[in-house]
């Protein structure tokens, strides 16, 4: 079996995709929102789909 060598451009693509994927969490997170696990459950698990990561982002940013 051999291990996957990735260049530094294929290492920076996943980090972008996963900052992108993990923006609403993120989001939640800095603005120490009351809901931050509840976001951070919602866009990990339905995150995939384009309602689950809008709603959890459209949540992030509310008061």
């Amino acid at each position: 079996m051999q291990m996957q060598n990735f260049t530094i451009a294929e290492l920076l693509l996943i980090t972008l995709v996963l900052v992108i994927y993990f923006l609403p969490t993120l989001i939640a997170f800095l603005r120490q929102h009351k809901n931050s696990l509840a976001i951070f459950l919602l866009n990990l698990f339905l995150g995939w789909t384009v309602i689950g990561w809008v709603s959890s982002l459209v949540w992030s940013v509310a008061r």
